[in-house]
């Protein structure tokens, strides 16, 4: 009999292949396991042993755990996800220093914290599967996870020298009044049942964020660190992928930051400074939430008899949703920074403020060239007028006055509604 990790290695290539009957001759062979009296154990150890490995292969090619656990749900389910996190954990207890706080963050987030006896077997029984589906589930996580590419490496992952860096200013979550202000800004906008109070508070919200970047940069021009803009990876899953995808973009330049969508692998990444990360990834959630709520409302006030599926209307009012947004933000972030350059301008000696914003974002285009050499851009086409009109009628209902107001620009490719 083959030993278990010939016998692993022989399911993983009949499953990759295209022969359906060799594949599961192959996973019934892992069913008999070696013929020792503890081949199963062998079996489940092989196959553990096996993720371990490809998993520790991944952080320097860029995978973070998070990044792992969104396409494992994504593309196989949330068993063969619970599986691998189990396998995180383990990979975390062997993983050469120095590891940075982040990382033991997103574990903890995840739950991949515990190792502990028979990983595979406890996870087949917490699922309640049998052996078949617990062996086939495993061998479609294991292919998952050696078969993904690299990525782009947006932090110095652990065992790297990098990794001991400490945290840079602006990435803290928790603790600082000003992100508390937002996320109970945010939290009222999602929960409230009037479009024109959730997006005034939505508005307000991006004010408090721009001071508090204006302030950031202004702290980091006055400081002898050299640090870099880093990125964050934010999941656009379908449905309505392209259309998450734009309001990530939309969030991001409205925070000086620069968006990425990889469709494939269902997210966006991006890049800017460490406290505009925080803030696009707090509005893009809300917004998100929001978006939904409105289009539902919309779903509702269609005209009776329109004739148009139900996805094509949904798809062009997120759009319409994510462009005026998106302007309403920028807006908002400009009102910001012109009352700040006027008060830095007024200070004596005090060092102008556009000049430094200016080489923050020619910092963070660079960091998109260096990671991004062949991004290409993509043409957004309008397919339903009604629900663009609606989409953007439950962006514009109410005027965001946060330091004087303006007419929006107009969007190549948008019907003019006068």
């Amino acid at each position: 009999m083959p030993d278990a990790d010939e016998l692993v290695a022989n399911a993983l290539a009949a499953v990759r292949g295209t022969d359906v009957r060799q594949a599961e001759r192959q996973l019934d062979q892992l069913m008999v396991g070696t013929g020792a009296v503890d081949g199963s154990t062998a079996v489940d150890a092989a196959l553990l042993r096996r993720l371990v490995r490809a998993l520790g292969r991944l952080w320097p090619r860029g995978w973070q755990p998070v990044d792992v656990d969104r396409i494992t749900s994504r593309r196989l389910d949330g068993r063969a996800a619970r599986l691998v996190r189990a396998a995180m954990a383990v990979q975390r207890r062997d993983q050469a220093e120095p590891v940075p706080a982040w990382w033991d963050d997103q574990l903890r987030e995840l739950a991949a914290t515990k190792a502990d006896g028979s990983v595979v077997a406890g996870w087949a029984s917490q699922e309640g599967l049998d052996r078949a589906d617990a062996l086939r589930s495993a061998v479609d996580a294991l292919a998952l996870v050696e078969s993904l590419p690299p990525i782009a490496v947006l932090r110095p992952p652990p065992g790297t020298s990098g990794a001991a860096l400490p945290r840079t200013a602006g990435t803290a979550r928790s603790g600082s009044p000003m992100l508390d202000r937002v996320r109970a800004l945010l939290a009222k906008a999602e929960s409230t049942t009037f479009p024109a109070e959730a997006e005034a508070l939505t508005g307000k919200a991006q004010e408090l964020i721009a001071r508090h970047s204006i302030d950031e940069a202004l702290l980091a021009a006055g400081s002898e660190r050299g640090d870099l803009p880093g990125g964050v990876r934010l999941s656009t899953d379908a449905p309505y992928a392209g259309a998450k995808a734009l309001l990530v973009q939309e969030v991001a330049a409205a925070n000086r930051c620069e968006a990425v969508w990889s469709d494939d692998l269902g997210f966006a990444t991006v890049l800017g400074w460490p406290a505009d990360l925080v803030a696009v990834e707090l509005l893009y959630t809300s917004l998100l939430v929001q978006a939904t709520a409105a289009m539902l409302r919309g779903r509702a006030e269609r005209r009776p008899g329109s004739g148009r599926r139900t996805k094509v209307w949904d798809e062009s009012f997120l759009n319409a949703f994510a462009l005026r947004i998106g302007e309403r933000l920028r807006t908002a972030t400009e009102a910001a920074t012109t009352a700040a350059d006027e008060a830095a301008a007024e200070t004596a000696g005090a060092e102008g403020l556009l000049p430094v914003l200016a080489a923050r974002g020619e910092a963070v285009r660079e960091r998109l060239d260096s990671l991004f050499p062949g991004v290409t851009r993509h043409r957004l086409s309008v397919r339903d007028a009604e629900g663009w009109s609606s989409g953007t009628s439950a962006a514009d209902r109410a005027s965001l006055d946060v330091g004087g107001a303006r007419k929006p620009r107009q969007v190549p490719g948008r019907p003019d509604p006068r």
